[in-house]
């Protein structure tokens, strides 16, 4: 991973983003880019068709103490959905076969799992509890896995990994149900699993030029999220692009540099917020009230320029399998 960890009360040197990881620094690396506050793991898949419930199902029986590591937040496993975005009262979502229409080699499922710190990701990734819960125990186990893949996806998992920058969580109110750091829920590999929350993110192609300008833009906005029913988290999440080990290639410029990613208690929850004064104002949509109020067309600033290569893109999922620390994301 290209990194130096020491214990929790000395420095961490991650030499990928050339910045100390220290409370005590200031909140920008030497290259002007915000300090991480999360560090977020994912992993891509693009499941067969008809496969969908089987590949489920498969997480559901896995063996993991995920939820018992040092420095783990949050886990949920995602599935892609697509809905009308220009119909504000509709509430239908249907499943996505993903990867076919923007080139985003996002998959159809990706698991996402939020840690305190880059070094708690890296003692997991290192460490006996993720040889178990990817079937490498032994060999005949890691074979029996392999072989089992291959008839449920197409091609091998892509992992990509992120800095979680500008990072807003809520307390949970209650924790589902755990046992011995997995969840404990009945299953049906013929059945999908019900949606346990909404996942909105938007993906932004930003040349490393315009990095530290498009973050602080991100961190000079006015945000009410945390005032929004049903609100759960936010991450403004960053490309690890420099991130090595099994699975990891590198990323090309298909593929966003930066995912603005939401999690909602459900899409209810996103639909009442994007069709609210929250989402106006972060947006910097004015009410009818203020635009009647504002100067001439004359006097009105200028647009700020993109700072992208091309323009965002939304891209949706329900999540399944969710286990969150006390603490939250």
């Amino acid at each position: 991973m290209n990194m130096v960890s020491t214990d929790s009360s000395s420095t961490t040197i991650d030499t990928t983003n050339g910045y100390e990881e220290d409370d005590n620094q200031d909140n920008l690396t030497s290259k002007g880019l915000l300090k991480r506050d999360r560090y977020v793991a994912t992993n891509r898949f693009t499941v067969r068709e008809g496969k969908e419930a089987k590949f489920e199902q498969r997480w559901v029986k896995r063996k993991s103490r995920l939820a018992t590591l040092q420095g783990f937040r949050y886990f949920h496993l995602m599935r892609r959905v697509t809905f009308d975005m220009e119909d504000k009262e509709s509430t239908e979502v249907t499943y996505d076969g993903g990867n076919k229409k923007d080139n985003s080699n996002f998959g159809n499922y990706v698991s996402f799992t939020i840690w305190d710190k880059k070094s708690h990701f890296s003692a997991w990734r290192k460490g006996e509890a993720f040889k178990e819960a990817h079937g490498g125990t032994s060999l005949t186990a890691f074979v029996s896995t392999m072989v089992s893949s291959a008839f449920v996806l197409k091609g091998a998992p892509r992992p990509a990994f992120y800095d979680g920058l500008l990072s807003q969580s809520i307390v949970p109110d209650t924790l589902p149900e755990i046992i011995d750091g997995w969840r404990n829920i009945e299953s049906d590999e013929n059945v999908m699993l019900p949606p346990e929350c909404f996942i909105a993110c938007n993906q932004f192609y930003v040349p490393s030029e315009n990095a530290a300008a498009f973050e602080q833009r991100w961190a000079s906005r006015e945000s009410k999220l945390k005032d929004c029913e049903g609100f759960v988290a936010f991450n403004m999440m960053r490309r690890d692009g420099q991130a090595k080990g099994h699975g990891v290639v590198e990323m090309d410029e298909s593929e966003p540099t930066y995912l603005s990613t939401t999690i909602w208690e459900n899409k209810a929850s996103f639909d009442k917020w994007r069709t609210g004064n929250a989402f106006k104002q972060a947006h910097g949509v004015k009410s009818p009230n203020e635009a009647s109020d504002s100067s001439s067309k004359d006097e009105k600033p200028s647009p700020p320029k993109p700072l992208w290569s091309k323009p965002p893109s939304p891209v949706f999922y329900e999540g399944a399998l969710v286990i969150s620390s006390a603490d939250g994301a």
